[in-house]
Parts: C-alpha cells; sequence; structure tokens
C-alpha cells in the first residue's frame, strides 16, 4: 500500500488539493502496479511563519517582495 506525504505552505483551495490526490493517486497507479484503494495521500499544510527559505520564512519573504 502506497501512502504518500506531501507538505504545502497554507493557501490551496480545496479544488486544488482534490486534483493533487487524484493525480498522484494516478501515479502510484501506474508506476507501482497497485489499485487506486490502496492508495493513501496525506497532505499537511504549513503555515508560511513556519517555513523557511534562505535564512527567511516564507511570510517574510512574501512581505518583502509585494
Amino acid at each position: 500500500m502506497p501512502i504518500v506525504n506531501i507538505q504545502l505552505i497554507e493557501g490551496r483551495s480545496d479544488a486544488q488539493k482534490e486534483a493533487l490526490i487524484e493525480k498522484v493517486t494516478a501515479a502510484c497507479v501506474e508506476t507501482v502496479d497497485c489499485t487506486p484503494e490502496s492508495v493513501r495521500v496525506v497532505l499537511a499544510d504549513i503555515a508560511p511563519q513556519d517555513f523557511g527559505v534562505a535564512g527567511a520564512s516564507v511570510k517574510k519573504r512574501r512581505e518583502t517582495t509585494t
């Protein structure tokens, strides 16, 4: 049973998450020869202030680019 964990910065819509789950499931079915029912996809939202890139949080980086 494939279990796929995906972490995302907050802000994706429910529709985007549904599409991601659908496509990741299809990729697993195609590449590891399993049934869609056996695939588990776990999405975890991360707050922008809890994720850093190049020494600054994503929140801070977004504030300085807008």
